[in-house]
């Protein structure tokens, strides 16, 4: 899986799982202050799955239409420290049961909901 880390992604997160051999590429390190329709479009072309605290995306995928991603995984929490997205996003891609290609992800503390992309 290869994902794209949205600007507002901790960098010390994108470190760590890169560390544990995740494919990530960074907005905040190579594109920052593009807008989220960018981020789409980029995603879509390069086959991504977004990581995101940004919960516009569902907006412009679903009502305005724009490019789909190969998945999003939106956590709808602020996080404690910029380690903890690391920390839920290693346990959630250890879930082997969990598909999350063709999925819209929301990441609460407490709960995982998904919906398919368009």
């Amino acid at each position: 899986m290869y994902f794209l880390a949205n600007e507002n992604f901790p960098l010390l997160s994108i470190r760590l799982l890169r560390e544990m051999n995740y494919d990530i590429s960074s907005i905040i390190e190579n594109s920052p202050g593009i807008p989220d329709s960018e981020v789409l479009s980029r995603a879509a072309t390069e086959n991504q799955i977004i990581l995101t605290f940004d919960r516009d995306y569902g907006e412009l995928i679903y009502r305005l239409k724009l490019p789909t991603p190969r998945g999003v995984i939106y956590l709808r929490f602020q996080p404690r420290n910029p380690k903890e997205p690391a920390d839920i996003l290693s346990n959630l891609l250890q879930t082997q049961e969990l598909v999350l290609e063709g999925k819209f992800t929301v990441v609460d503390r407490d709960q995982i909901r998904q919906r398919a992309l368009p």
